[in-house]
């Protein structure tokens, strides 16, 4: 089902679909660490994406920090990151995994935030000495990228934006925190990069009502 977004939307064709939460999605946790912003945030912003993704750098540079700054720093939204490798294997993975194992050792977003800023330019140099800068144990991270153990759970954060209906990066679901999507308040589904303003638009009209 779609929905009018009113004048900004209709300037640059924007496509907002209402959902209902796909079978089988996970609901957003707080326990991986892939979370900004308090956790009782009114609102949820679910962002599905790939390190070495045009879009989704474009998205981290130009409408994250808008975003962040409004809705997340202030206490109104939550923010998920769920990863989407494009690819089985190859850079996107790589990245994925990487800052999954900075995550381990509780410094996720600071590996993301350096993976995001390469541009998509990601080797395993590149990686490593992101590692050091943050101040990583080396060989504790090294190993954790050897091992691979957060590959089935990466690969389920895709199949989860499958169910959403993405197929493609970067996807948005947004949602109130403390309910479910349902019929009559179903979620909804932002499919690209789209302007900050679009975003604005969704988050403030849920603000602004009762669930």
């Amino acid at each position: 089902m779609r929905r009018s977004l009113g004048r900004t939307a209709t300037l640059v064709a924007l496509c907002v679909v209402a959902l209902v939460s796909p079978s089988g999605a996970k609901e957003p946790a707080d326990a991986d660490g892939r979370v900004r912003g308090q956790a009782k945030a009114p609102v949820t912003l679910i962002e599905y994406s790939d390190f070495t993704c045009g879009y989704c750098l474009k998205f981290f540079q130009e409408t994250w920090p808008k975003i962040q700054a409004r809705y997340v720093d202030t206490g109104k939204v939550k923010f998920i990151y769920r990863d989407y490798p494009r690819a089985d294997q190859g850079p996107g993975v790589e990245a994925a995994v990487a800052a999954r194992c900075a995550g381990g050792q509780g410094k996720y977003w600071a590996m993301h935030d350096r993976l995001f800023a390469e541009g998509g330019r990601l080797d395993q140099a590149v990686i490593l000495r992101h590692a050091a800068a943050i101040g990583l144990n080396q060989p504790s991270f090294e190993r954790c990228m050897k091992e691979k153990s957060s590959l089935a759970s990466i690969f389920a954060d895709r199949e989860e934006a499958n169910r959403w209906g993405f197929h493609g990066t970067p996807g948005f679901i947004l949602m109130r925190t403390a309910s479910e999507p349902t019929e009559k308040e179903p979620a909804i589904a932002i499919p690209g990069a789209f302007p900050f303003e679009m975003f604005a638009e969704e988050i403030d009209r849920l603000l602004a009502t009762k669930p």
